[in-house]
């Protein structure tokens, strides 16, 4: 049984399964802020480690897997929850995480087990190679979702998301002159921690009922 980092009001009805992006784990400093920052707007967040990256805490080095290689490890965590649980969570995650969570969402979401998808900081495509779009199943999508998405972001600005065919169930929110962590160049006016409350506050309103 995979351990479930629980941040928020354990008596919250509106879970949110939070992954973590390629490199960091669960209780990195960004995903301990953001998970604190949900669990202050009455978001329960539960966040898990694919396999690879507890194994990465004994000390046994796994490179980044594809995503393909660990949506059941996804899905396992679903259930697990379920099992545990008597709320529908939303599932999602921080980049690579999100993007996991996005190629099972509308399965679990038509089975009834997931009410909505949140990514982080989506990678809509390769860093540097913006021809290698990851957005096929977004063009369909039927499941509810957010996509917090920095304005700059390597992987996907708004420029470049302008152009791509994303299905109506998808609403998007923008960082101010955000990179990938949504984090703001200090010319810009903006502050990092204003870019991340934003973001939580959009999750906040977006939930869907």
């Amino acid at each position: 049984m995979n351990q479930l980092l629980w941040t928020g009001p354990a008596d919250s009805d509106r879970v949110l399964v939070l992954a973590h992006g390629a490199g960091a784990p669960m209780d990195s400093p960004w995903m301990d802020d953001m998970a604190a920052l949900l669990g202050d707007r009455g978001i329960r967040v539960a966040r898990f480690e694919f396999a690879y990256m507890a194994a990465r805490r004994e000390g046994t080095r796994r490179p980044n897997p594809r995503a393909e290689a660990v949506l059941d490890e996804y899905r396992a965590i679903v259930d697990q929850l379920r099992a545990r649980t008597d709320a529908t969570p939303a599932i999602g995650g921080k980049s690579f995480g999100g993007r996991v969570a996005s190629m099972i969402a509308d399965e679990l979401y038509a089975a009834g087990g997931i009410r909505g998808l949140v990514c982080l900081g989506y990678p809509f495509h390769p860093m540097g190679k913006p021809q290698q779009l990851r957005t096929a199943h977004l063009a369909e999508l039927a499941t509810p979702t957010l996509v917090c998405q920095g304005e700059r972001d390597i992987m996907g600005t708004r420029e470049e998301v302008a152009g791509y065919a994303l299905s109506p169930s998808i609403d998007i929110f923008w960082a101010p002159d955000g990179d990938h962590d949504l984090k703001p160049r200090k010319a810009s006016g903006h502050s990092f921690a204003d870019n991340l409350a934003a973001a939580a506050d959009a999750v906040a309103r977006w939930w869907p009922l």
